[in-house]
């Protein structure tokens, strides 16, 4: 039988954004005092996002513009891990295809890769991120690029984007279409997948046992969280609601309204 767990053995966060923190433009509820008392508490947390469209620096700006303070240390991007994770498996060198929005572009140039026109015969990986300019020329390049033996790598598989009153299509929605045109799955770098958690929990540097997932995806936060061994908190939002958790088999170990109502909880547990 596995052991319980509780809100006091926990020593660090790792806290999702979209649909935590805000949705769209919007902050949640609970969102600006839940991250003041972790700074207060001195308690270490890192923003983790699939979200691969905005740099650190512009998410830093957005926070900030929704009275939330951090700096750009405490994020932790899909489209960073990417970079990280192509860093440590290909050089520079290796000429990439990408679809995606500055916060993707960012990261790879960061990293100092060489982004690749769709023409490029020498492309040895398709990395694709949410991008609000898709059209069918960038699909028909990157699935053709597949075709020819590029690795496919998506930023992460969330199919719908939290905005303030409605879903939007996310990054998995381009991922299906463009495995539908090539019979190809792409490597997952974001949550739910390993390679985001190890980093963040490198980054953190708190124990897996000790470090909370705080997400409002079970397919995503949730079950990456458990795969990675952390402790789980869901916020319920209008990604995932009561109705959807009672139908889940993918259980958090914590389940709250909102962020407000999870600060209550920390509050009572570190008094």
């Amino acid at each position: 039988m596995p052991e319980a767990k509780s809100l006091e053995q926990i020593k660090g966060f790792l806290i999702d954004l979209d649909g935590v923190l805000y949705t769209g433009n919007e902050p949640m509820p609970g969102a600006r005092a839940l991250i003041s008392s972790l700074h207060g508490k001195k308690l270490p947390f890192l923003l983790l996002t699939n979200n691969s469209t905005l740099t650190p620096t512009q998410y830093v700006a957005k926070l900030r513009g929704l009275g939330i303070e951090v700096d750009e240390g405490k994020i932790l991007t899909s489209a960073q891990a990417v970079a990280l994770y192509l860093h440590e498996v290909t050089t520079p060198a290796s000429e990439i295809y990408v679809i995606g929005e500055e916060g993707l572009y960012s990261a790879l140039h960061k990293e100092s890769f060489s982004l690749a026109k769709s023409d490029n015969k020498d492309v040895r990986f398709v990395v694709v991120g949410l991008d609000r300019q898709l059209t069918y020329q960038k699909l028909l390049d990157a699935s053709l690029l597949i075709q020819r033996g590029a690795t496919f790598i998506g930023c992460n598989p969330d199919k719908t984007l939290p905005l303030e009153d409605r879903l939007a299509p996310g990054n998995g929605a381009i991922l299906a279409a463009l495995e539908a045109a090539t019979g190809v799955s792409p490597l997952i770098v974001g949550k739910p997948e390993s390679i985001i958690f190890d980093l963040a929990i490198s980054r953190l540097g708190t124990s897996k046992e000790e470090t909370a997932m705080i997400g409002d995806r079970l397919e995503t936060d949730i079950a990456g969280g458990r795969n990675a061994g952390l402790i789980t908190i869901l916020t319920l939002s209008h990604v995932t609601d009561q109705h959807e958790l009672e139908r889940s088999f993918i259980e958090p170990d914590f389940t709250f309204d909102s962020a407000e109502e999870l600060h209550k909880a920390l509050q009572r547990s570190y008094a």
